[in-house]
């Protein structure tokens, strides 16, 4: 009889309506990070702690063939299917009013969406990122000479699949524990990414409140075009930081206080 009766109550409840997680915290803003090359949702792992304590949902998708989606890095790795994972993250949460922060190689990812999903963002940042515009691939932007040098370690290094995980001696961070966690976790990253032009309705961030901020110490080779874009853009505010390309590694306190003052 008291199974019975607790089989009864298990039942009831069953059809109660779950809560909707959305109303316990109306107030808080959300910010989505996406990362850049050879990287993973992981690199936000300082960060995003960072800025939750300061009241928003912060969420951190990985893009598929790296990092913890390693194991699918293939061909068919494009960079659509980045925008794809960036874009039914949010429609699976339902996200809205959004910041939208794309590092380096994410600024593809980014730039894509924010033009899909215009009215759903409230400020697009980009971090030291590449700024295409409609039917530009992520070769295109490198500086000359660059994109040649990246295809051929593809080639001789990558399987022809994906570019190679750059050396340690080559990474301007402090070394250190930092630097160490993240060579350990980089992984190759898929050359077709590289080779998809993107489609863009609107010219990058038009219609957009947007953010640049270019990390100056020492300043990344690849991104110098895209620094130079973003500095000519009208209506754009661009800051420049004395900080490394992946600051949000070696100084996370100063990269959260950089997305959380434009978030």
């Amino acid at each position: 009889m008291r199974r019975r009766s607790l089989l009864a109550t298990l039942s009831a409840t069953s059809l109660l309506p779950l809560p909707d997680a959305r109303a316990a915290s109306p107030t808080r803003r959300s910010i989505v990070l996406v990362h850049g090359m050879f990287g993973g949702g992981w690199v936000w792992k300082y960060v995003a702690p960072l800025l939750q304590e300061r009241g928003y949902e912060v969420y951190t998708p990985t893009l598929t063939g790296v990092g913890d989606r390693s194991h699918l890095l293939s061909h068919e790795v494009t960079l659509d299917v980045h925008v794809e994972d960036v874009m039914n993250m949010i429609e699976m949460l339902e996200l809205n009013d959004f910041a939208l922060v794309g590092h380096s190689y994410g600024g593809m990812v980014v730039t894509s969406v924010a033009d899909k999903l215009r009215e759903r963002i409230r400020h697009l940042i980009y971090l030291d990122a590449l700024i295409p515009e409609n039917g530009e691939n992520a070769f295109a932007l490198l500086p000359t000479g660059m994109a040649d040098e990246r295809r051929a370690a593809v080639k001789h290094f990558g399987a022809g699949i994906a570019f190679p995980v750059p050396d340690h001696s080559t990474v301007p961070l402090p070394e250190g524990e930092a630097k160490n966690w993240f060579m350990r976790h980089l992984r190759p990253h898929p050359v077709s990414t590289y080779d998809t032009p993107v489609r863009l309705a609107r010219p990058a961030g038009a219609g957009l409140s947007v953010t640049y901020v270019a990390h100056e110490k020492p300043a990344l080779a690849s991104i110098g075009p895209s620094r130079q874009r973003a500095r000519a853009k009208n209506g754009w505010q661009y800051l420049s930081r004395p900080i490394p390309h992946d600051a949000e590694v070696a100084y996370p306190g100063v990269v959260a206080d950089i997305i959380a003052t434009h978030a």
